[in-house]
């Protein structure tokens, strides 16, 4: 039997369940019956004012067409694909990516490409994307084919990946530390469990922790994480990581949340440098404040710039180490103690505190109290019972006092700094991190995660992490360029996408016209515009130099 079609398809609508549905109608003959028959293509559906929405098999169709057919001319939006070139260059995340990626370079490349300029759109777009902007692929790459592409992304090739971009720049600055959550509802993702993210909600959901150089701004290795495990419970296994990805010189910067013995200890085991915060409950840091506390508001130890007091002094940390071989290692080792007091901070902390207090004094009156609202009562509030005016709640004024006795004041450890200025400056530096988890989850479409298989989860996961390097560089020259006044970072990505590039056969590419605007943003980034010209500002100091 031998079919072939005897003409062009024709579109039809077909009403499947009260929606219409287009489709293609292929008449060919049938030689064996010896009649016309006809084969029919789903390829989108009609809204509600009777428009054609394609759906994705249709679109991944006229993406392969696109790539595929050879092609007289060929014209796409480049600005904003040129400037990620670059930043691929500079930061080594091109070369890296073809060295640990061979086979899949180009996808993972231009699927972070995607990412990044189509901010919060999902993934399931790139098709259309695809069709009318600069890519490296000569195929289409649909639904079914970027599935496949996160399950191909292995473990191994992974950690090369990390261990390259960190000998780029792992010895030059210090590594911030932080964990965010990430919500799903797969129940086949082992590492998903019920736990609270940062906003006190109890979800189901998987933790990611993220390592992020502080000088570069950009981010350096991420570790998957069940959703159940306390910020504490992490800080060793990433040391454990590493030292298995051969991380070298490690400085590290943490939150209070990851303070315990145990970290500190592993860090002194591992020969790392940290700086990190102590939770204001702890022995040490108590025993901290109240050892300068009588001395500490003096201008002499005024840190302007910081608007903070602060004491430093040298101490030594009990150092206790159980080896595998089941040897105790013990000594001292030096430590910095970094005290700081804050005016500003104080007062919104009593602020807040005495909001809270009346909050819960109200409760209790009313008979609305909750378990946990009565225990804290039971520690800032009296109750005096008589026999005519029922229970009296009053305020415990000492226990009060003891309470916000510390409100202010909060203590820094570190190995290596012993500069109390030095210390806080880049301490601070770590609300790079909580930056960077914003960008990943609200910007990168990673507020919830879609996907149903581990593989399918961790590929996704290093595309996104991929991306999210291209932003915090992007992030980082806007900051120290002050393009901040101007532009948002999607807003500078929109100015430059719209610039077109024309490849015709067997002639040279041509770019679309560029403005004064656009050339300035690439000057910016340290390289001129597509075709090379200089903005009249820069071509201008380019001939008074020459003269």
């Amino acid at each position: 039997m031998a079919d072939s079609e005897s003409a062009s398809p024709k579109r039809r609508v077909q009403v499947i369940n009260g929606v219409p549905r287009v489709y293609e109608d292929h008449p060919y003959w049938d030689s064996e019956k010896k009649q016309c028959r006809h084969r029919r293509t789903y390829i989108g559906r009609l809204d509600e004012h009777g428009a054609f929405v394609p759906n994705k098999s249709y679109l991944a169709g006229q993406a392969l067409a696109a790539v595929d057919a050879v092609k007289s001319a060929d014209r796409r939006f480049y600005g904003a694909g040129y400037l990620l070139d670059h930043i691929g260059k500079v930061t080594g995340v091109e070369a890296d990516i073809a060295r640990s990626f061979p086979s899949i370079k180009d996808q993972i490349i231009s699927l972070a490409y995607f990412l990044v300029q189509e901010g919060e759109s999902a993934v399931y777009r790139f098709p259309r994307w695809m069709l009318s902007h600069w890519h490296r692929l000569t195929h289409a790459l649909g639904s079914q084919g970027i599935s496949r592409l996160f399950g191909s992304i292995g473990e191994e090739a992974k950690l090369d990946f990390f261990r390259r971009q960190a000998k780029r720049r792992l010895e030059r600055e210090y590594l911030a530390y932080d964990t965010t959550s990430i919500s799903s509802y797969s129940e086949l993702i082992k590492q998903v469990k019920y736990g609270y993210n940062k906003d006190g909600e109890r979800l189901p959901q998987i933790n990611l922790a993220m390592v992020f150089g502080e000088t570069s701004g950009l981010p350096v290795y991420y570790r998957l994480l069940p959703g159940n495990i306390s910020d504490v419970g992490t800080l060793e296994n990433m040391i454990a990581d590493a030292a298995f990805l051969e991380f070298a010189k490690v400085k590290l910067v943490w939150d209070m949340g990851f303070f315990s013995a145990k970290n500190v200890n592993a860090l002194y085991h591992a020969h790392y440098k940290f700086i990190g915060a102590l939770r204001p409950d702890t022995t040490l840091a108590r025993s901290s404040v109240e050892a300068v506390r009588d001395r500490l508001v003096h201008y002499a130890n005024y840190l302007e710039d910081d608007d903070v007091y602060c004491i430093s002094t040298m101490t030594a940390w009990d150092y206790v180490w159980n080896t595998r071989g089941g040897r105790e290692e013990r000594g001292k080792r030096r430590l910095y103690v970094h005290v700081y007091y804050n005016e500003q901070r104080a007062a919104a902390e009593r602020f807040q505190f005495n909001h809270g207090l009346r909050e819960l004094k109200t409760a209790v009156q009313n008979g609305k109290a909750t378990d946990a609202q009565m225990e804290r009562a039971q520690r800032l509030l009296t109750f005096k019972s008589t026999p005519v005016r029922g229970t009296k709640v009053e305020y415990n004024d000492e226990a009060i006092k003891q309470y916000t006795r510390d409100f202010g004041y909060f203590v820094l450890l570190s190995n290596e700094m012993k500069e109390g200025d030095k210390a806080l400056e880049c301490y601070r530096n770590k609300d790079l991190v909580e930056k960077t988890f914003n960008n990943l989850k609200n910007r990168l479409d990673f507020k919830r995660t879609l996907v149903s298989s581990v593989e399918n989860l961790e590929g996704k996961l290093f595309v996104e992490f991929v991306a999210l390097i291209y932003i915090a560089y992007i992030h980082k020259v806007m900051k120290s360029r002050n393009l901040y006044r101007n532009y948002s970072i999607q807003s500078l990505l929109d100015e430059l996408d719209v610039i077109e590039r024309f490849d015709y056969q067997g002639q040279r590419t041509r770019y679309g016209e560029i403005t004064e605007r656009q050339r300035k943003i690439y000057e910016a980034f340290g390289i001129r515009a597509p075709d090379g010209k200089p903005s009249k500002t820069r071509a201008l100091e380019t001939a008074d130099d020459e003269a």
